[in-house]
C-alpha cells in the first residue's frame, strides 16, 4: 500500500522523517497500545487531528504491524482494511 498516500510535507511512508511529525510522539505511548479490551478512544481522537495520519497509516500496513493504534485505525480495523483493499 506504500506510495499512494503523501502528507502535507511530501513525506512517504517509506521516510521515517513523518514519525518526527506525528502528534503521538508528544502523547502518552500506552494510549496507543492499550491492554487487551481497553479503550482507544483517547488515541484515536489524537490521529483524528495529526497532519501524518496517513503516512503512519500506510507505514502500519505496509509493515504487518500488528500491535496498537496507527494511522487512527485498531488492529482489527487493519486486517478489516486490508481484506478489502486486497
Amino acid at each position: 500500500m506504500t506510495g499512494g498516500l503523501t502528507g502535507l510535507s511530501g513525506l512517504t511512508p517509506e521516510d521515517p522523517g513523518w514519525a518526527e511529525l506525528a502528534l503521538c510522539a508528544q502523547t502518552d505511548p500506552e494510549a496507543f497500545f492499550p491492554e487487551k479490551g481497553g479503550s482507544t478512544r483517547e488515541a484515536k481522537r489524537v490521529c483524528q487531528s495529526c497532519e501524518v495520519r496517513q503516512e503512519c497509516l500506510e507505514y502500519a500496513l505496509g509493515n504487518d504491524e500488528r500491535f496498537g493504534i496507527w494511522g487512527g485505525l485498531s488492529e482489527r480495523e487493519r486486517r478489516r482494511l486490508k481484506r478489502r483493499i486486497g
